[in-house]
């Protein structure tokens, strides 16, 4: 079963750069598979983002998306509501998001 077949861990407030802040050239669909990192940690995961009430996001918008990670078992316990991350393309920083609420109980840091 792929990752986008189950609900998301949480949803969060996106904002992509723009081109000259090192942000993609293209928009990106909803479904969107970057990697997210958080700044607990040196490890980063696949975040598929979902689009609330968009279907394609341009470079320098903010939107809020659902977002689902891969790797939930290494970040159980250790999310929280108005924690960063940075969304990536490999090394290269391409935005940041705000997680507004966890909806995966497991991610919750205790």
């Amino acid at each position: 079963m792929g990752i986008s077949n189950y609900p998301p861990d949480f949803i969060a407030i996106i904002t992509h750069f723009t081109t000259e802040q090192g942000g993609r050239h293209t928009p990106a669909a909803s479904g969107y598979r970057p990697h997210v990192k958080f700044p607990f940690d040196k490890m980063s995961t696949t975040g598929q983002q979902h689009f609330i009430g968009k279907d394609m996001i341009y470079p320098g918008e903010t939107t809020d998306a659902e977002i689902r990670i891969l790797s939930v078992e290494y970040f159980k316990h250790k999310l929280e509501v108005g924690m960063s991350f940075e969304v990536r393309e490999g090394l290269k920083i391409t935005g940041t998001g705000i997680i507004k609420e966890i909806i995966n109980a497991e991610l919750k840091k205790q």
